[in-house]
């Protein structure tokens, strides 16, 4: 039958459309078609509904199983911290104190539980196939767990002399006080090693777990820091209520006889106890930096837990000083110049007490630190306006060792922020009289600054892309190509010496061949800065390591703040002064070998 029905034709018996059934044919051509699509994108949903469902409902429980493992990692973490503050807080009190076997004995368990967790992991992953696949290449550097193991023999052989001082008092002293610093050498050497060897994990097996105890070991650290930054405050407290004029001992002398293991009535049964206590003041800061040292370190394999890392090639870069001199002399010198100053100040303080040449130690250690710190703030400068003349690109990798490495340089700036500002309040406050005050006041305005600058130029290097080298023998370059001309019959030789290549300089920023081995200008003269301030760093690591305390040696700060508030605010300020100064120079290293 027709598709018109109005008009006769042959279309069922020969096959032909004729003219009205062709014109309604292709009418309906495209509704068909649009039937049929609509058809095929039903069937492609309901077979692909059930896999993404699938998909979806795998990803929300492994988010749930994150989230319940960091919650739990930071509740046990925040308990700890909170009932390791209501112990050392209540060792503090007048009226009822917890005696310090009391609080010893709440570490030792903590040092214990910490270290058998640290051995299960140890054990676990050396048995376990695939218990670590991926590694994370920013954690772990060298100069971390170097200061880690420094700062860990240190505080062995500090725990070494409190062992053999203790044993001077155990007949009229508690046992705990010898078992203490024996349980906290095994936990540092057993802390020491495992986050040597597994610093850089990015564990995948038994997550909630490892979170768990990296918050347990994060938690201990801490413990440890708080109660010795709290028995060093609380020694440096006792020594005003000592008459100098009759001791006519400097106050750094009462604070090593007042930091003593028994009391008046108990008294050492061997001689070399005073030895052994001069050189616990010594070595204390390092204990107190290693435990910072170890919380960082366990913060960031905690945040590697469960993470997936990429396994892109990474630039290499290889340490080297050449063409590099002005900075590491003058950074040289400075060392040589503060160590100097600094050994003549230690012997004035040490000395028989005179007031005058303790006056001028102190002004002499005032004035050297104005100098380094003046140098180091104009170098800083000079490299800051070096980074807005070059055209670097930025990192756009997400790290979070390199967000954790910035926010560990701005929170341990910290510490030194809160002794400079006090410092100053107190100096302006009284009037700043005197060479002494108007040297201090001088000191802490410069630390703000270079404190200031030195972060800006750090974090600014550190988002950086390196520079990359173009290998002499990567680029080889036809010195004659044949060029045809418009008619082809004709060819020319170009010589490409005289053209530049643009990919070479955008890339090796080597610019011509005779420059290949030759550092820019800008370079260089960032490699000169970094060098500098390494070196000035150092230098200001080592003086307050090593004893240096002009913050009790200069009664201005002590005298308007009091005595106890003010050895509480040093001895948390400078713990990260220091960790401070170690950390920068490890971002200027990293500076240094980027640039």
């Amino acid at each position: 039958m027709c598709l018109n029905p109005g008009y006769t034709c042959e279309c069922l018996t020969t096959g032909d459309l004729c003219e009205p059934c062709n014109m309604a044919a292709k009418d309906r051509e495209p509704e068909e078609a649009h039937l049929s699509d609509n058809i095929k994108a039903a069937d492609s949903a309901t077979s692909e509904s059930k896999p993404e469902m699938e998909t979806s409902s795998t990803e929300v429980a492994r988010d749930r199983g994150r989230n319940w493992g960091w919650m739990l990692s930071a509740f046990i973490c925040l308990n700890i911290l909170i009932l390791g503050c209501a112990f050392v807080s209540g060792g503090t009190s007048s009226n009822v104190k917890i005696s310090t076997p009391v609080l010893q004995i709440v570490i030792i368990f903590l040092f214990l539980l910490t270290s058998i967790w640290m051995v299960y992991y140890i054990i676990y992953n050396s048995r376990t196939e695939n218990a670590v696949v991926f590694k994370d290449r920013h954690a772990g550097t060298i100069w971390l767990r170097g200061g880690l193991l420094l700062f860990g023999i240190l505080s062995i052989l500090m725990d070494i002399f409190k062992i053999v001082s203790y044993v001077g008092y155990l007949h009229c002293d508690s046992a705990v006080k010898v078992a203490f610093p024996v349980i906290q050498i095994i936990f540092v050497l057993v802390q020491t090693y495992f986050l040597w060897i597994h610093l850089k994990d990015c564990v995948q097996v038994q997550k909630n777990l490892t979170r768990c105890g990296l918050m347990l070991t994060l938690s201990a650290n801490l413990v440890v820091w708080m109660t010795e930054v709290t028995e060093e405050s609380l020694h440096q407290t006792i020594f005003p209520e000592i008459s100098t004029n009759v001791t006519k001992l400097s106050k750094r002398e009462l604070y090593i006889r007042t930091a003593s293991y028994g009391d008046d009535q108990c008294k050492c049964s061997h001689t070399s106890c005073d030895i052994f206590k001069d050189a616990y003041y010594y070595l204390y800061p390092f204990n107190i930096e290693y435990s910072l040292f170890a919380s960082a370190m366990a913060f960031v394999m905690w945040k590697n837990v469960g993470r997936v890392v990429s396994e892109d090639s990474h630039h290499h870069v290889k340490f080297s000083l050449k063409d590099v001199l002005i900075g590491p002399v003058l950074g040289v010198l400075l060392v040589v110049a503060g160590i100097a100053t600094f050994i003549l100040y230690e012997l004035k303080m040490k000395s028989k007490y005179d007031k005058e040449s303790h006056e001028a130690a102190v002004m002499m250690h005032f004035v050297m630190n104005i100098v380094i710190v003046t140098m180091m703030s104009v170098c800083t400068i000079i490299g800051c306006a070096i980074f807005k003349l070059e055209h670097r690109k930025y990192v756009s990798e997400k790290n979070p060792t390199r967000s954790l490495d910035v926010g560990l340089l701005v929170g341990a700036s910290l510490g030194q922020f809160i002794i400079s500002y006090f410092s100053i309040i107190a100096t302006v406050a009284t009037g700043a009289k005197g060479h002494l005050n108007r040297l201090n006041l001088a000191w802490g305005i410069l630390m703000v600054i270079q404190l200031c600058l030195q972060n800006f130029f750090i974090i600014e290097g550190l988002h950086r892309e390196p520079f990359h080298e173009v290998e002499p023998d990567t680029v080889v370059a036809n010195p004659y190509v044949l060029k045809s001309s418009k008619d082809g019959r004709k060819l020319e030789k170009v010589d490409l010496d005289d053209k530049s290549n643009p990919d070479v300089e955008t890339r090796g920023h080597s610019g011509t061949a005779e420059h290949q081995h030759k550092l820019r200008w800008k370079r260089r003269v960032l490699r000169e800065v970094c060098a500098f301030l390494l070196l000035g760093n150092i230098i200001l690591w080592i003086m307050p390591a090593f004893g240096a305390r002009p913050q009790f040696d200069h009664d201005t700060e002590a005298q308007f703040y009091h005595s106890s508030m003010w050895a509480v605010i040093v001895n948390v300020g400078l713990p990260f002064g220091i960790f401070y100064r170690m950390h920068s120079v490890a971002g200027l290293f990293e500076v240094y070998l980027n640039s």
